[in-house]
C-alpha cells in the first residue's frame, strides 16, 4: 500500500491549503466589512490617533484596505486605458498626452478639489474623506502601470499579431490570449512599484492640512505622521515594524507567486530556469481555487477560443450612428469640463504678482536639478544591478524578495533617521532633499530593468554566447537593446515620481518642526498648509508644464525609438 501514501499526503495537504485559503478569504471579508463600517461612520474630519501598540493592527488593516482598493482601481484603469492607447492611433493621440498631464500633477495638486468636493458630496459621513484618500493613492499608482502595459502591447511581435488576424480572433480573444500575456511580466513588476508608491504617499494621504482644516483618517500613515510630529520613538519603531511585517507578508503571499506565475508568459521558445514560489505551489493544490479556476476563468477562456467565422456582416447604420453620438457626447463633456477648469485656473493665476511668478520659476529650477540628479544617480547603479539580477536566475532568487521588501517600504517613515544621518555627515537640506528623493524613485528604474532583462528571449542569450559577445559589445548588441523599452518606462516614471515625491522630500515634518529647502515641492506643501490657492495653482501648473515638456521632448521620442528599433518587431 506504499503507492497509496503519496495520494493520502496530497489530500491532507490539499485540505490544509483549502483551510488556509478559506481563512484568507474570511479575513478579506472581515477587512472589507471593517473598512465599510469606518466609511459609513459619522463625519469626523480629524480623528484622535492612538499611539499605543495595540491600536496598530486595526490602523494597519485599514491602510492595507485603502491601498488595495486604490490598486484595484489603478489596475482596471491600466487594463482599459493602456490597451486603448496601444491599439488605436486616434485614442493614442488623446490618451498619451492626458496621461502625461495626469502623472505630472503631484498628489497635493489633486487634494484641494478632491477633499472639498467629496466632503461636500457626503456631508454626514466619512465616505467623502475616504474616497479622497483612495483617489489620491490612485494618482500615485496608476501611471507607471498604464505606460508599462501600453509599451508591452505596442511591442508584441508582428508574427503573433499576424497569427491573431489569420485566426480571426475577436478583440476580446486578442486581449485575453495575446495582449494580457504579453504585458504580464512588466505589469507584475510595475504593480509592485505602484503598491510601493501607495505606501510612499500614505502619510500624505491619511493626514494632511488644508488651510485651517486638519484632515486625518485612522491608518498606519496617520499613526506614523503623529508619531514623527511628537517625536515618539517607541511609536515610530512599532509603526516601522508593523509596516515591515505587512510588506514581507504581502511579498510572500502576493508578489512572489505572481512573479513566478507570470514567467510562463515570456515570449521565448526555450525558457531558462524559472522563478519559483512555495505559496504558488500550495495554491495549485487548493481544490477551492481549482473550482474557481474551472467554473470562472477556464469557462471564460473556452468561450473566447477562436471559431470559424462567416464573412463579416456590414455594421448596422443605426448602431454606428448611436456609437458616434455617444463618443462625441463624451468628447463634448470633456471639452466643457476642460474649458471650465481652464477658466477657474486662469482666475486663480491672474491674482499673482510678477514677484510671485519669479518665485515659482526659481523653485522650479531647484527641483528640476534635484530630479535630474536623483534619476542619474539612480540609473548608475540600478541598470547594471537590475541586468545582473534579471539575467541570473540564482541571483534573482536571492535578491528579488529583498528588493521587493526594501522598495515597498515607505521611505517617508524613515526620513527622520535618514535626515539625522545626512546632517551628521555635514549635508545641508539642499542636498539631503535629493538623497531623500532618490530613496523613493530609484526603484522605478530597477524594477523595469529587471523586468526587461528577464524578458530577453533565451534564444537571443544563446546567440550572444555563440557569437562570444562579452563586455561592452554584449551590452551594446544584446543587453541595452533587450531592456531599452522597459528602461525608458522606468526612467520616465522615475522622473515623474521624483517630481511628485518632492512634496515629501523638500518639506519634512520632524518632531513638531518643519525642515524644508527651496523647491517646487516645498512651495506646494507650504501653499497647501496655508491655503494659498493662487500660488498653489501656479506651482502645480509649473510642475505640469515642466513634466509634460520633458515627456514630449525627451521620453516620447525615446518611446518611439524603442518601438521602431529595439522591439522584436524591428
Amino acid at each position: 500500500m506504499r503507492w497509496f501514501q503519496p495520494i493520502l499526503e496530497w489530500r491532507r495537504m490539499s485540505r490544509v491549503v483549502d483551510f488556509l485559503v478559506l481563512l484568507g478569504l474570511g479575513a478579506l471579508v472581515y477587512m472589507v466589512l471593517s473598512a465599510g463600517e469606518q466609511w459609513t461612520g459619522d463625519y469626523r474630519p480629524a480623528v484622535e490617533i492612538d499611539l499605543s501598540v495595540w491600536a496598530l493592527p486595526k490602523y494597519t488593516m485599514l491602510s492595507v484596505c485603502r491601498n488595495f482598493i486604490a490598486y484595484t482601481i489603478s489596475l482596471a484603469f491600466t487594463l482599459v486605458a493602456g490597451r486603448l492607447a496601444a491599439v488605436n492611433r486616434r485614442t493614442e493621440g488623446i490618451l498619451v498626452p492626458v496621461l502625461d498631464i495626469l502623472q505630472s500633477v503631484p498628489v497635493l495638486g489633486f487634494l484641494p478639489g478632491l477633499v472639498l468636493g467629496l466632503v461636500a458630496l457626503f456631508p454626514t459621513s466619512n465616505l467623502g474623506l475616504e474616497l479622497a484618500c483612495i483617489v489620491m493613492i490612485v494618482t500615485s499608482q496608476a501611471w507607471n502601470m498604464t505606460f508599462s502595459f501600453y509599451q508591452s502591447v505596442k511591442s508584441i511581435p508582428t508574427d503573433l499579431q499576424d497569427a491573431a488576424r489569420a485566426t480571426r480572433m475577436t478583440w476580446w480573444q486578442r486581449y485575453l490570449q495575446l495582449e494580457l500575456p504579453a504585458g504580464a511580466g512588466g505589469l507584475v513588476w510595475n504593480s509592485m512599484m505602484s503598491m510601493a508608491g501607495g505606501w510612499f504617499f500614505l502619510m500624505v494621504c491619511e493626514a494632511f492640512t488644508l488651510g485651517k482644516n486638519d484632515f486625518r483618517l485612522p491608518g498606519i500613515g496617520s499613526y506614523m505622521s503623529v508619531a514623527i510630529d511628537r517625536g515618539d520613538v517607541t511609536a515610530m519603531t512599532a509603526g516601522i515594524l508593523a509596516m515591515t511585517i505587512v510588506i514581507v507578508v504581502l511579498d510572500q503571499i502576493v508578489w512572489r507567486p505572481l512573479v513566478a506565475w507570470s514567467a510562463k508568459f515570456r515570449l521565448e521558445e526555450e525558457a531558462g530556469e524559472q522563478p519559483s514560489s512555495l505559496v504558488l505551489e500550495m495554491f495549485r493544490k487548493s481544490r477551492v481555487l481549482a473550482w474557481i479556476h474551472t467554473k470562472v476563468w477556464q469557462r471564460m477562456i473556452l468561450e473566447s477560443q477562436p471559431r470559424p467565422q462567416p464573412a463579416a456582416l456590414p455594421p448596422s447604420r443605426l448602431a454606428g450612428f448611436l456609437w458616434s453620438i455617444a463618443g462625441w457626447g463624451v468628447v463634448a463633456a470633456g471639452l466643457v469640463g476642460a474649458m471650465w477648469g481652464a477658466v477657474q485656473l486662469w482666475a486663480l493665476l491672474a491674482q499673482l504678482s510678477g514677484a510671485e511668478w519669479w518665485h515659482v520659476g526659481r523653485m522650479t529650477v531647484f527641483t528640476f536639478l534635484r530630479v535630474m540628479a536623483a534619476v542619474a544617480i539612480g540609473a548608475l547603479w540600478t541598470i547594471p544591478f537590475g541586468v545582473l539580477v534579471g539575467t541570473n536566475p540564482r541571483l534573482a532568487k536571492i535578491f528579488q524578495p529583498i528588493i521587493q521588501v526594501v522598495a515597498s517600504f515607505p521611505a517617508p517613515m524613515v526620513f527622520p533617521l535618514i535626515l539625522a544621518l545626512l546632517t551628521a555627515c555635514g549635508l545641508s537640506m539642499t542636498y539631503s532633499a535629493a538623497v531623500l528623493m532618490l530613496a523613493g524613485t530609484q526603484w522605478y528604474i530597477l524594477f523595469n530593468v529587471i523586468a526587461g532583462a528577464m524578458a530577453i528571449p533565451q534564444d537571443l542569450k544563446e546567440a550572444g554566447v555563440m557569437y562570444q559577445l562579452r563586455g561592452r559589445e554584449r551590452w551594446r548588441r544584446l543587453v541595452l537593446p533587450g531592456i531599452f523599452s522597459q528602461l525608458i518606462v522606468g526612467l520616465a516614471t522615475a522622473a515623474g515620481g521624483a517630481w511628485n515625491a518632492s512634496i515629501c522630500t523638500e518639506y519634512v515634518h520632524l518632531r513638531g518642526e518643519i525642515v524644508q529647502t527651496d523647491g517646487l515641492g516645498s512651495a506646494i506643501s507650504v501653499c497647501t498648509d496655508s491655503g494659498n490657492f493662487p500660488l498653489l495653482a501656479a506651482s502645480v501648473t509649473a510642475m505640469v508644464v515642466v513634466v509634460v515638456g520633458m515627456n514630449r521632448l525627451v521620453w516620447l521620442p525615446l518611446y518611439r525609438l524603442a518601438e521602431r528599433k529595439y522591439s522584436l518587431n524591428a
